[in-house]
C-alpha cells in the first residue's frame, strides 16, 4: 500500500479526465477560517476562508503574489497565521511546524525543491520519513512505487546530477511515501512532460477516489479544468471567487485571477523575414561528465535574426547540457558554437555576454539567482560586463544596479514585500519574471532561455511570451528550450526536438503537429543525426 491507499492496478485504462463535475460532498477534512498573515506593510492573506473536503481535488488559483504560497505554508506549519483558525477533521489545531503537519496527515510538494544535492534519491527521501527503516528496503520501495505511479526513479542517483524534471519526481514520491490524507501540490507539473503529467493526473484521481484530498496550485488552467472538482481564486490576498472549473474556460479562469481579460499573444510565422545566422551550433558534441548526465551527439542548428526556434524534449535528454554548452558554462571545441559569426565554443559565459548574448537557465533559484543576495546584486552578477555602467574601474555602482532592479520590477510586474529584497523571498513566479526580465531588459542580440514561463501565472506568461516574440521581431535570434508544448506552438517559428543527446532538424512550426513532436521525443530522428562523438 502507498500512502494508505491501494496500488494503482489497472490505472492505464482509466481516462485522464475522469473526475466529478461538481464539488465533492461531505465533511471538511481541512477548514481554514479567517486566516490572515502580514509581512511588514504587505497583507499577504486577508481573512481567507478555504474548505477542503475528503476525496476532493481543490484548485487554489491566483496571480503570482496573490497569497497562495503563504496560505498553504500556514496549512503545512511553515508559517503561523496572525489571525484566524485551522480546523482538521472538525477540530481546531495549531500547526507550528511541518513535522506536526505530516503527523496529522498533511503532505506537501513544494514548487522550489527541498533536496540535498550531495545526497542520493533514497537518502533524501529517508530524511523526510519518521521511520525510514532499512535503506535497501526503502530503496526497493521507492523504485517500486515510483514506477507504479509513472514517475520512475533510480534510488541510487545523486540529486546533483539530475535534471529538474527528475527532481520534481523525487518530491512527489517522497510526499506519497509519508501516507498523507491531504496532499498540497504547488505547481507539480511545471517541469513534467505531458506524458508524465497525464500519469500524475491518473494517480491524483485514484487517490481522490479513495478519500485522499488534494490542494492543487497551478497556472496551467487546462489542467485545473481537467482534474479539479472545485476552485478558489485569490487576488491580492483575498478570496474573490469560487467555481466549478469544468463549467469555465481557461480564459474565464484567467480573468477571475487577474480581474481583467488576459491579452492574446500576437504572433505570425508566415509573414516575417529572417536575417543572418546569429547563433550557430556545428557538430556540437560533449561527453557525459557524470554517470547521470547526457552525452551530446553531433548537434547542428542555426538560429537567424528575427526568429524564435524552440527545442522540445522530455526532461533529462540533454537540455541542461546543451544550455551549458551554448551559454559557456561548459566549454567545448571552439568551432562548435558561433555567435554572430565568431567561434566561441572555447569562451566562457562573460565573453559571450559581452557579445550581446543573454542566457536564462532552467532553475531560477540557485542557478538563475543567488538566494541570499538582493535583486540588485543579482543584476550585477549577470550584467557587470555588458555595458550597463554597473562597474567602473572595479567599483560597483549600487545606484545603477538599484535603478535597473526597479526598471525590471515595473516592466514585468515583479511583486515583492519591500524594495530590493533577497531573491529567496520572492514567490516562484515573481522570481521567474525577474530572472527573465533581467535579461530581456538588455535587448540582447542572441537570447537563450530554458523553461521561460515555469511557474508563472497566465498574465505573466503572456507578457513573457510576447516579449520573446517582440525581441525576435526586432532582429534578435531567440532559442527557447521548453517542455510546454502549448508554449512552443504559440511562440516559435521553427521546432527541433532533443532526445538522448540528439537534436532533430528544426522544422517550421506550421509543418509540425503534436504527434510529430511526440515521435521525435521518442527518438525517431536519432538515426538521422549521426553519432559523432567527442574526440579523445
Amino acid at each position: 500500500m502507498v500512502g494508505g491507499h491501494k496500488p494503482l492496478t489497472g490505472i492505464e485504462e482509466q481516462a485522464p479526465s475522469e473526475r466529478g463535475t461538481r464539488r465533492i460532498d461531505g465533511d471538511a477534512l481541512l477548514d481554514g477560517r479567517g486566516l490572515t498573515k502580514r509581512f511588514g506593510d504587505i497583507l499577504a492573506n486577508d481573512h481567507v476562508d478555504l474548505r477542503i473536503n475528503a476525496g476532493e481535488i481543490h484548485a487554489l488559483l491566483g496571480e503570482n503574489g496573490a497569497g497562495k504560497s503563504t496560505l498553504v505554508k500556514m496549512f503545512y506549519g511553515a508559517l503561523e497565521p496572525d489571525a484566524g483558525e485551522i480546523l482538521w477533521q472538525g477540530k481546531p489545531v495549531v500547526i507550528t511546524n511541518p513535522a506536526q503537519a505530516r503527523a496529522l496527515g498533511i503532505g506537501m510538494v513544494f514548487q522550489h525543491f527541498s533536496l540535498f544535492e550531495a545526497l542520493t534519491v533514497v537518502e533524501n527521501i529517508a530524511l523526510a520519513l519518521s521511520s525510514p527503516g532499512d535503506m535497501k528496503k526503502l530503496a526497493a520501495r521507492i523504485e517500486s512505487i515510483s514506477t507504479e505511479y509513472g514517475l520512475p526513479l533510480n534510488p541510487e542517483d545523486v540529486v546533483a546530477d539530475l535534471p529538474v524534471g527528475i527532481r520534481q519526481r523525487i518530491e512527489i514520491v517522497r510526499c506519497l511515501l509519508q501516507e498523507p490524507r491531504l496532499i498540497i501540490m504547488d505547481e507539480p507539473t511545471s517541469v513534467l512532460t505531458p506524458q508524465e503529467a497525464d500519469r500524475l493526473f491518473l494517480t491524483l484521481n485514484r487517490l481522490a477516489s479513495e478519500g485522499c484530498a488534494v490542494l492543487y496550485i497551478s497556472h496551467r488552467l487546462e489542467e485545473v479544468q481537467r482534474i479539479c472538482h472545485h476552485a478558489t481564486i485569490l487576488r491580492h490576498g483575498k478570496v474573490v471567487d469560487e467555481c466549478d472549473p469544468s463549467e469555465q474556460t481557461p480564459a474565464s479562469l484567467a480573468s477571475m485571477m487577474v480581474g481583467s481579460e488576459v491579452a492574446a499573444i500576437r504572433h505570425s510565422s508566415a509573414d516575417h523575414q529572417t536575417g543572418a545566422t546569429r547563433l550557430k551550433l556545428a557538430g556540437l558534441c560533449s561527453r557525459a561528465h557524470t554517470p547521470f548526465s547526457t552525452e551530446l551527439k553531433n548537434i547542428n542548428l542555426e538560429v537567424h535574426a528575427g526568429e524564435v526556434v524552440a527545442i522540445a524534449g522530455v526532461a533529462g535528454n540533454g537540455q541542461g547540457e546543451l544550455f551549458d554548452a551554448i551559454s559557456g558554462e561548459m566549454t567545448i571545441s571552439r568551432s562548435m558554437v558561433q555567435i554572430d559569426g565568431t567561434d566561441c565554443g572555447h569562451k566562457g559565459i562573460t565573453w559571450r555576454r559581452k557579445q550581446n548574448a543573454a542566457f536564462v537557465p532552467e532553475e531560477r533559484l540557485g542557478h538563475g539567482a543567488v538566494p541570499g543576495l538582493k535583486l540588485s546584486d543579482n543584476i550585477v552578477l549577470t550584467r557587470h560586463a555588458t555595458g550597463d555602467e554597473l562597474v567602473t574601474a572595479g567599483v560597483v555602482s549600487t545606484a545603477t544596479a538599484s535603478d535597473l532592479e526597479r526598471r525590471v520590477k515595473e516592466a514585468y510586474d515583479v511583486r515583492m514585500s519591500h524594495d530590493d529584497p533577497e531573491a529567496r523571498s520572492l514567490s516562484g513566479g515573481n522570481l521567474q519574471k525577474f530572472v527573465v526580465g533581467r535579461e530581456l531588459d538588455r535587448r540582447p542580440g542572441v537570447f537563450v532561455v530554458n523553461q521561460p514561463t515555469w511557474g508563472v501565472d497566465a498574465g505573466a506568461a503572456a507578457l513573457i511570451r510576447q516579449e520573446i516574440i517582440n525581441l525576435a521581431r526586432q532582429g534578435s535570434a531567440v532559442l527557447v528550450v521548453s517542455q510546454d508544448l502549448d508554449e512552443i506552438f504559440e511562440i516559435s517559428d521553427r521546432i527541433a526536438v532533443i532526445s538522448r543527446g540528439h537534436l532533430s532538424p528544426a522544422e517550421p512550426t506550421t509543418d509540425m503537429t503534436r504527434e510529430r513532436v511526440g515521435l521525435l521525443m521518442a527518438g525517431e530522428a536519432e538515426a538521422d543525426t549521426g553519432a559523432k562523438r567527442m574526440p579523445a
